[in-house]
């Protein structure tokens, strides 16, 4: 079996099985189990994160069970590397976009969201996280593939460099090192004057307070956008630009699209009730973004040696599991002060 055989191209049917489960799931979250904003409990998040992480794992192992069809020792290898793929891009992805949940914190807070409320435009969020994440990948893969320089001697030895790969994997190292020394620096920022709430203000007048769930009102005869709306558009745009961080660092594991999309999309629907868990247990990720800003600068490193020495999946699962599970160990032992005063 071809190492770089996709799974598209083993068993196309996966594809449908893929997209019908996670229709299904999005209909059942908004039409059934959500059909009324209200504030989510921790006892749902927890029910609907052990869900979506389930998913997720069943999932990885078809992915397995796909690549070792005949059960042959070099069989059993490449499932082995396919599998470990899906598990690293998913928990590479779930643990960066905790950063994404940082901020969303603080733009409910900026913009005085009611509880309630969160749920609704999570949802929204994902949706066009969907579409997005699907465009960045598929693309990055076909500009991945067009962007391999003729074979070269570098010190010594015969090897093909990626442009593309290569200027990714300097962004991940810069995005590491910033990301280290950043802080808090989020915590002040004007969310109402960002790219999203721009665009919505360019098409309606909005208006000063909620109308229950609505995304639009009637004020004076005069149809305005609610703050809603505005605060969907800010989660949408801080989305991508959590992309352009994400998306990257998943090229490194593999470039098969559909593991890659298919791993990214369960740790983003696995995102609302995690932001649920996370605002109730925020003390438990303070040191959360340092071990993230190590990972960034690992597959960046990963991505420039990459053309000379390859890390093998299993190996770069290991190392980000183990600076996650660190990363939560120490701010459970050692929590920032701010936080102790948040749990008192």
């Amino acid at each position: 079996m071809d190492q770089h055989q996709s799974i598209l191209e083993l068993h196309p049917g996966l594809v449908w099985g893929f997209a019908i489960t996670v229709v299904i799931m999005l209909l059942l979250d908004l039409g059934v189990f959500n059909k009324k904003s209200h504030e989510v409990s921790s006892k749902e998040a927890t029910i609907w994160s052990v869900v979506w992480i389930s998913l997720s794992m069943i999932f990885s192992g078809v992915v397995y069970w796909v690549f070792n069809i005949d059960g042959t020792p070099a069989s059993h290898a490449l499932a082995v590397e396919k599998f470990t793929q899906y598990q690293a891009a998913y928990w590479i992805e779930k643990a960066l976009s905790v950063d994404n949940l940082f901020v969303f914190i603080l733009v409910f807070g900026f913009f005085k969201v009611p509880k309630f409320l969160h749920h609704k435009v999570l949802f929204w969020g994902i949706i066009g996280a969907l579409i997005f994440r699907a465009i960045f990948i598929f693309a990055g893969v076909e500009l991945i593939d067009l962007t391999y320089l003729p074979e070269m001697n570098v010190f010594g030895h015969p090897v093909k460099i990626n442009v593309v790969m290569t200027l990714f994997g300097l962004f991940l190292i810069y995005a590491g090192i910033k990301s280290w020394g950043d802080g808090g620096d989020d915590d002040d920022e004007d969310y109402s004057d960002t790219a999203g709430a721009k665009l919505i203000k360019s098409f309606w007048k909005v208006s000063d307070n909620y109308d229950g769930d609505k995304f639009f009102t009637v004020q004076n005869g005069i149809k305005m956008a609610t703050p809603l709306l505005v605060v969907v558009a800010v989660i949408e745009f801080t989305d991508v630009l959590f992309a352009v961080d994400s998306i990257p660092a998943i090229f490194a594991i593999s470039k098969d699209p559909f593991i890659l999309y298919t791993s990214n999309i369960f740790a983003i629907l696995g995102l609302r009730s995690l932001y649920f868990l996370l605002a109730n247990f925020i003390y438990m990720f303070s040191k959360l973004p340092y071990g993230l800003a190590i990972i960034l600068a690992f597959i960046g490193v990963k991505m420039l040696i990459a053309p000379w020495y390859h890390i093998s999946s299993p190996v770069s699962l290991g190392i980000v599991g183990g600076v996650l599970v660190l990363s939560v160990l120490i701010s459970i032992m050692f929590p920032d002060k701010k936080d102790d005063e948040v749990k008192e």
